[in-house]
C-alpha cells in the first residue's frame, strides 16, 4: 500500500492507494495556517488514520506547495509560508520513523497523470496547474524531475514570453509576490484572469463569475478569454520549444474551461519554432485529485 498526502493552503488531503491504484481511503481536514509544528501533526495523524482504516502500512509520498532545497534540505518557494525554512522531511522521518518522500504539488500532479492518467504510457510529461497561482512539474518516465537546484518546472516564475505593449503595462501593474515582474504565473493563473477582467471592465468578480459571463457571450468577459488563451498559448509554446514535451496536461480551476482544449493548441503553433506543434493539450484525468494521487506514487511499484 502506498500513502500519498496533498498538503495544501486550506485542506490537507490522504489517500491510500493499493499498488494497482485502486482507492482504500481518502480524508480531507483543515490545513493549520501558520502553524508548522500542527501542520506536521495534522500530517502524521493521516498517516496513521489511513493505516487504522486498512489495516496496512503504507510508504508516505507528500505533495507540498513549494520544494525541499538539496543544499539546506529546508523547504523554500511555498506559499504557504509558515513552511519555509523548515526542516520538514526531517520531522516527519522521526515522527513516522520511516522515509518520506516529498515533492513539489505540480510534480505530483505529473506523476498522477503520467502514471495512470491523461499522460499515461508517455515518456515526458509536462503538467501545469492553473488555480490561484500558477506552477508546473515535468515527470520523466513517471517520475518527478526535480533537478540540481530543486526547481525544475518552476514555469510559472519565467517572464510571459512575447509581450505586446499592454503586457508590458500589465507587468508594471501586477508584480508578483516572488519579487520580480512579468511572471507567467501573475497572466495565467486563475487570479491573473480575473485581475485582467478587472483591468478591462473596472469590475471585481471571480474567475467562476466572468466564466458565467462568457456563457452569456458577454464582450468584455470574451475579451479577457481571448487574451488569456494568447498568453497561455504563448506560455506553453516557450516550453515546446525548450522541453518538447510528449503531452502536456492541464489542472487546476482555469483548467476546468474546456474551449481551452480547442483554442490553446491551434494558438501554439503560432509560437513554436518553425511553425509546427501538434502537442496535445489535455484536462487532468483525475481533475483534484490527481495532486493527491501522485504524492502515492512517489513510490515507484516494486518490481
Amino acid at each position: 500500500m502506498r500513502i500519498g498526502i496533498d498538503l495544501g493552503g486550506t485542506k490537507t488531503e490522504v489517500i491510500a492507494l493499493s499498488d494497482e491504484g485502486h482507492e482504500l481511503f481518502r480524508h480531507r481536514v483543515n490545513t493549520p495556517r501558520n502553524d508548522y509544528q500542527a501542520t506536521v501533526q495534522t500530517i502524521v495523524d493521516l498517516v496513521l488514520l489511513a493505516e487504522a482504516k486498512t489495516g496496512q502500512t503504507g510508504s508516505v509520498g507528500l505533495g507540498i506547495p513549494g520544494t525541499l532545497s538539496p543544499f539546506s534540505h529546508r523547504v523554500k518557494n511555498a506559499n504557504s509560508t509558515w513552511l519555509n525554512g523548515q526542516p520538514l522531511d526531517k520531522d516527519l522521518v522521526q515522527a513516522l520513523n520511516r522515509d518520506v518522500r516529498i515533492a513539489n504539488d505540480a510534480n505530483c500532479l505529473a506523476v498522477s497523470e503520467a502514471i495512470d492518467g491523461a499522460g499515461a504510457g508517455k515518456s515526458l510529461v509536462f503538467a501545469v496547474i492553473i488555480g490561484t497561482g500558477s506552477g508546473a512539474g515535468v515527470a520523466i518516465n513517471g517520475v518527478s524531475r526535480t533537478g540540481g537546484n530543486g526547481n525544475a518546472g518552476e514555469w510559472g516564475h519565467n517572464p510571459l514570453p512575447w509581450m505586446d505593449a499592454d503586457e508590458l503595462r500589465y507587468r508594471e501593474e501586477v508584480p508578483c509576490y516572488c519579487g520580480q515582474q512579468g511572471c507567467i504565473e501573475t497572466f495565467v493563473s486563475g487570479t491573473g484572469f480575473a485581475t485582467d477582467y478587472h483591468r478591462l471592465s473596472g469590475v471585481v468578480l471571480k474567475g467562476a463569475d466572468i466564466i458565467k459571463l462568457l456563457e452569456q457571450q458577454d464582450p468584455v468577459a470574451e475579451l479577457a478569454m481571448s487574451r488569456y488563451e494568447m498568453r497561455l498559448a504563448k506560455s506553453l509554446a516557450q516550453v515546446v520549444n525548450l522541453l518538447d514535451p510528449d503531452v502536456i496536461v492541464l489542472g487546476g480551476g482555469m483548467s476546468n474551461n474546456d474551449r481551452l482544449y480547442q483554442t490553446v493548441p491551434t494558438l501554439m503553433k503560432k509560437w513554436v519554432f518553425g511553425g509546427e506543434c501538434e502537442t496535445p493539450v489535455f484536462k487532468a484525468m483525475h481533475g483534484d485529485s490527481s495532486g493527491v494521487r501522485g504524492a502515492a506514487w512517489l513510490w515507484p511499484v516494486k518490481g
